[in-house]
């Protein structure tokens, strides 16, 4: 079962730089991810996605790949591609994979302009070693599927300000 939580940033840069780090920590095994997707919204309103994964893209690759090898068949390799890129650029454009667009775009229309909001669909994780690395990293906890318990966890561990580590003490005079 996936858990979905749903975090606010004063920044474009912080949401992606949590991400980020979210994703560093799935190479380590201590999370797995589902999506991790970024939602700015502009001075307009407008809000914008920032998928991990570019379906669209990935649609017209495989697209002209097929394409081409269906038309060499055919001896009509160009062609071939060409319908083919255009029919994986339409398929990847209506393929919706991990969270939900059209709920992201409703969700993140609370944020206020100029900040961002990151989602995360969560699969597997280790939340003690996980929540450790997130300490003091900001964020407003605005949605999430979690338990109670978790939720506090997590709103705390966002929260709370990283040790600093203290400067070497100016010299005293002496007496």
């Amino acid at each position: 079962m996936s858990d979905l939580v749903v975090i606010a940033f004063p920044t474009e840069a912080k949401a992606d730089e949590v991400r980020q780090k979210l994703l560093d920590m799935q190479k380590e095994y201590l999370i797995e991810l589902g999506d991790a997707v970024v939602a700015v919204k502009d001075s307009n309103g407008n809000i914008k996605l920032n998928q991990l994964i570019n379906t669209t893209a990935a649609g017209a690759v495989t697209g002209t790949f097929w394409g081409a090898l269906i038309g060499l068949i055919f001896l009509m390799p160009l062609a071939g591609a060409a319908l083919g890129a255009a029919s994986g650029t339409l398929g990847g454009y209506l393929t919706d994979v991990g969270i939900d667009d059209k709920w992201m775009k409703e969700t993140a229309a609370a944020i206020q302009p100029g900040t961002a909001a990151l989602f995360i669909l969560v699969r597997k994780v280790t939340a003690d070693k996980v929540l450790e690395r997130l300490k003091g990293e900001g964020g407003t906890v605005m949605k999430t599927s979690l338990d109670h318990t978790k939720e506090a966890a997590l709103r705390a561990a966002l929260a709370e300000v990283k040790a600093a580590v203290p400067a070497s003490p100016p010299d005293l005079p002496s007496a």
